[in-house]
């Protein structure tokens, strides 16, 4: 029996769609024959110093030698080369998002990472990614061969449709206010639309960056939407099946997503979407769900919204194949199956 080890940087409690990823598949595994331990690393990944360097190495000790070790790539991406030299038996990387494609990153680091993460890859035994968009950036600019690689998208949970509320017109935006998500240009596409009775609410931490919670302060202030915007946090998932059960259109303004696990919740719900089509965010939600526009610009999205909040007829008609594409998810049942296909040296 193989038994995996996962190694996670920070709190694997957080609310982000990479540490659900792991929560879901850690909860799983033993159910296709897969024991699992968890090892806590530092929290600065991918940003560590020498001395959480040396404390990761010691923790990695721990493991036991015949185990699996499969460290989420928020951490892998930044090993040294000694550390990997360190590591022994069987090793899979967990790709949910490059690193060095983390907006905002100055160039010399992005250079470091990328050079950093494909050395680290190419050591792995084998990659797991979580979109075929990752896997194409991982063999095409990091020159991994695609054997190595395998998939293993977010699963979603059943869900009940969307009733939303009509008066005013409620958008929905999910995820922790980071610089990529984009929320910050999303107030400046609404800024215009006044003329159209709708509310917006943000939720998701607001302890991520607090550059990206004041970028996105001070365009609600300069926009004058303090009245129409609201920040709410981290909600608890009652209060976020709420949200979602209320919303009248769900928008992503994300300038990079890795897959895009809130799109596929909004979908699950069958609520029509407006996103920016950063990364894998258009393989997720398809145009027949979603109205795309380019990443970052504002006119485009401005406009977009616009057709989205005046037109009843093409919101019902993207809810309509949000919903159905909604039904061809896959669960987190398949995601982990995946998973363990490989932990166990199979082909998923």
């Amino acid at each position: 029996m193989a038994e995996a080890v996962f190694a996670i940087p920070g709190d694997l409690k957080a609310a982000t769609g990479g540490y659900t990823y792991d929560r879901r598949v850690i909860e799983l595994l033993p159910a296709f024959g897969v024991p699992v331990s968890i090892l806590s690393l530092p929290a600065s990944f991918p940003n560590p110093s020498v001395e959480d360097l040396d404390e990761t190495r010691r923790i990695l000790e721990t493991r036991p030698a015949a185990s699996v070790l499969v460290v989420d790539g928020l951490a892998y991406g930044a090993f040294t080369d000694s550390l990997l030299d360190a590591l022994t038996g069987r090793v899979l990387g967990l790709v949910h998002h490059p690193l060095f494609l983390e907006t905002g990153l100055p160039h010399a680091r992005k250079v470091e990472l990328k050079a950093s993460e494909e050395r680290a890859l190419k050591r792995a035994n084998h990659v797991i990614v979580t979109s075929r968009t990752t896997k194409r950036m991982l063999t095409e600019q990091l020159g991994l061969f695609p054997e190595k690689i395998t998939i293993a998208e977010p699963g979603t949970d059943p869900a009940q449709r969307a009733t939303g509320t009509g008066a005013p017109l409620q958008i929905l935006a999910v995820g922790a206010v980071l610089p990529r998500k984009g929320y910050d240009i999303l107030v400046e596409a609404l800024s215009p639309l006044k003329d159209i009775d709708w509310r917006l609410t943000i939720a998701g931490a607001l302890d991520r960056h607090p550059q990206a919670v004041e970028a996105v302060q001070s365009a609600i202030r300069d926009h004058g939407l303090e009245d129409r915007v609201t920040l709410v946090g981290k909600v608890v998932p009652a209060t976020l099946e709420r949200l979602y059960e209320s919303a009248d259109l769900f928008v992503s303004a994300s300038l990079f997503e890795g897959y895009g696990m809130v799109l596929a919740e909004a979908m699950a719900r069958g609520l029509p979407i407006v996103l920016a089509a950063g990364g894998a965010a258009a393989e997720t939600a398809g145009e027949a769900a979603a109205l795309h526009v380019e990443a970052g610009n504002v006119p485009q999205l401005t406009a977009s919204l616009r057709r989205a909040l005046t037109d009843k007829k093409l919101r019902d008609r993207l809810a309509d194949a949000a919903w159905e594409a909604g039904r061809t998810l896959p669960t987190w049942h398949e995601t982990a199956r995946r998973f363990a296909a490989v932990i166990l040296g199979l082909r998923p």
